[in-house]
């Protein structure tokens, strides 16, 4: 049988995987909401449709910033409450890297002013990829750890 301590640190873990990402999501949220009342997307639309509502793209760029982080936040928060327990200050730090970084995207893909291709990098949103590449090498890292004995 093989046992794990949790590390005195891991308070930092849970305040970055817990409540990290929720506050994140409500940040982004608040932009959609914002963007649907600037460009008139009512509900039940998760889009908007291009050539019925006028700033479809514009719209479309604000929820698919936020869109983005849904896709990758459980996946996220999961890794970094396992590799948290090999690592606890670097995943804890990742998760402020992931956070920021999360926002940061959706506000370079909103930018219409740039281009869509690469507006998502373009504000300093790839600190949110370090951030995930923390939580990923640390999950791997307990892994291996726990296989090894």
């Amino acid at each position: 049988m093989i046992s794990i301590d949790v590390p005195s640190e891991y308070g930092w873990v849970i305040l970055g995987a817990g409540l990290g990402p929720a506050i994140t999501s409500m940040v982004l949220g608040r932009f959609v909401m914002g963007a649907r009342k600037e460009f008139d997307v009512q509900y039940p639309n998760l889009y908007a449709v291009p050539k019925h509502h006028k700033n479809a793209d514009a719209f479309n760029r604000v929820q698919r910033g936020h869109q983005n982080f849904l896709e990758n936040s459980d996946s996220y928060a999961i890794m970094t409450l396992l590799g948290g327990l090999k690592n606890p200050l670097a995943c804890a730090a990742g998760s402020v890297l992931y956070c920021v970084g999360s926002v940061l995207y959706m506000k370079g893909y909103a930018d219409t002013n740039l281009n869509v291709e690469t507006a998502r990098y373009k504000k300093g949103a790839a600190i949110k990829w370090l951030g995930f590449l923390a939580s990923l090498v640390s999950t791997a890292q307990l892994g291996y750890s726990l296989i090894k004995g």
